[in-house]
């Protein structure tokens, strides 16, 4: 029976009553990959080794051969999830200051904005726009 393998190349071989190993073989011999990092597919379906040919296949098929990779399943697998949770430490909440309102949260605004500034260098427009926002500032605050 004649077969095609579709690999590298496409191949033709003729195989009679033979196991799926002798066809890897076959394989070896024609494109140099090993045995065991070859894996044959008919319709998308993978063969077994010791499948005999004729009973999967009929005559002028196409057998697809991949080769295997290096690595596991665990980078797109979720062999790990759900795990992050149980490796963190768990950590008590702090105590934390109550935030400033009203007088004194604007007295704390116009300190960091205005009276805590250092002159850098730059254009002077952003200057311009720190003293009209300190004019506003005045203002509002000494209505």
């Amino acid at each position: 029976m004649q077969l095609f393998v579709r690999c590298q190349d496409v191949h033709s071989f003729e195989v009679g009553d033979e196991k799926v190993s002798y066809l890897k073989t076959l394989i070896e011999e024609a494109e140099g990959i090993p045995e065991d990092d070859q894996t044959l597919y008919i319709g998308g379906a993978p063969l077994d080794d010791e499948q005999s040919i004729s009973e999967c296949l009929q005559e002028g098929s196409t057998v697809d051969v991949t080769v295997k990779l290096l690595g596991g399943k665990v980078h797109g697998s979720l062999a790990r999830a759900g795990k992050v949770r149980g490796q963190t430490p768990k950590v008590e909440k702090q105590e934390k200051r109550k935030k400033k309102t009203g007088r004194a949260k604007r007295r704390m605004q116009y300190n960091k904005r205005f009276v805590n500034v250092v002159v850098t260098f730059g254009r002077k427009r952003v200057q311009m726009l720190i003293i009209k926002e300190l004019l506003r500032w005045h203002l509002y605050i000494f209505k």
